[in-house]
């Protein structure tokens, strides 16, 4: 999703709760990853696999220049022969310490094994962050989570994503240059030709 879509989308959901908690949720992942140079792990469920985020977070990175956005995926099932970065499987997390965030993504229940890999790597002092469903076992063991409950909220989870790493790249942008600054100003450009006409009265 581009910046005007991502503008547009922002639009569509002004007056919820939607886009600060995005901001919020990706301000945590920002200052949980910079100041320890990355060592970001993004995994999912058996179900889902958030290669998606994956991809936008790595954009996000080189947009922002702050490659320490960009996720190693870990898998649940890795194939022979797939390319290195789609290679990383599950026993990645148990490698988990201090200094790593683990971003779990889980629309529904995340699996026993998954919560006590989970368990484990926050016990070893990784950081844990949850885009979720609304699991309960899995809010508890997050150090922060946001949370879309399904049929409940005004989107899906999918659409949060694109929230998030679109705000995890703004919000780290440099204050005087960097090619995200064009991006800016292309997203405040679609604000503007997508606002109501002034009134004349």
């Amino acid at each position: 999703m581009d910046a005007v879509r991502v503008a547009l989308l922002r639009e569509v959901l002004a007056g919820t709760q939607w886009p600060g908690a995005a901001r919020r949720f990706a301000g945590a992942l920002r200052r949980s990853v910079v100041p320890a140079g990355g060592n970001l792990l993004l995994v999912g469920t058996e179900q889902y696999e958030p290669w998606h985020l994956a991809a936008h977070l790595v954009d996000e990175a080189a947009w922002s220049g702050l490659p320490e956005l960009a996720p190693t995926l870990v898998r649940h099932r890795v194939l022979a022969g797939e390319p290195p970065h789609l290679s990383v499987g599950l026993g990645r997390l148990e490698a988990a310490r201090r200094g790593h965030t683990l971003l779990v993504v889980a629309p529904r229940e995340p699996g026993e094994g998954l919560l006590e890999r989970v368990h484990d790597a926050r016990r070893a002092g990784a950081t844990v962050l949850s885009l979720d469903g609304g699991d309960p076992d899995l809010r508890t063991l997050a150090h922060d989570a946001l949370s879309v409950a399904e049929g409940t909220a005004e989107l899906d989870l999918d659409t949060v994503q694109h929230l998030v790493s679109a705000a995890a790249g703004e919000n780290g942008l440099p204050a005087q240059r960097g090619p995200r600054r064009f991006r800016d100003r292309l997203a405040r450009l679609a604000d503007q030709l997508t606002a109501p006409p002034p009134s004349r009265w």
